[in-house]
């Protein structure tokens, strides 16, 4: 199968989708840098930020399809870097509640105005974006099944 065929087969199109995420996350993460945040603490920020009730660390770790004691320790580290503050639910004793700081909403807006990811995705015409787009959450979708481990609310499509 040559470099410029479109009839990729399924182990080819798992390593592309594979190489692609890898490449995007390490320029993503290089950009980051600078501000002091990896690229899963942009998506932790961005979770947060964007949950419409407040965030748990239960609901992260769903999102973000990691182990519960994963990002149990991403949050204390977070914590530390004063990006978010852990505060224990009045209602419910035993639920953590997760906010941004001030520092954790200067990041936040940082990582949205990331060049390396729109200068990425301008290779691609807007038609081809929504191509993906409705490609990739199809994959997401199938792969949640496959785990059986819907998290209960997405803060986007």
């Amino acid at each position: 199968m040559g470099n410029n065929s479109t009839n990729y087969g399924k182990r080819e199109l798992w390593a592309l989708l594979s190489q692609a995420a890898n490449a995007l996350s390490r320029a993503a993460d290089n950009e980051l840098r600078p501000v002091g945040i990896t690229m899963m603490q942009a998506a932790v920020l961005f979770f947060v930020k964007n949950s419409k009730a407040p965030a748990t660390p239960a609901e992260i770790s769903r999102w973000l399809f990691r182990e519960p004691h994963t990002v149990s320790q991403l949050l204390i580290r977070m914590e530390r870097q004063g990006l978010i503050r852990k505060a224990k639910d009045l209602e419910k004793k035993n639920l953590v509640r997760v906010t941004l700081t001030e520092k954790g909403e200067e990041a936040f807006q940082h990582q949205t105005e990331m060049r390396v990811i729109g200068k990425i995705l301008s290779s691609l015409s807007p038609e081809e974006c929504d191509k993906l787009g409705a490609c990739l959450k199809k994959l997401r979708d199938e792969a949640i099944k496959e785990l059986d481990a819907r998290p209960r609310r997405l803060p986007f499509p």
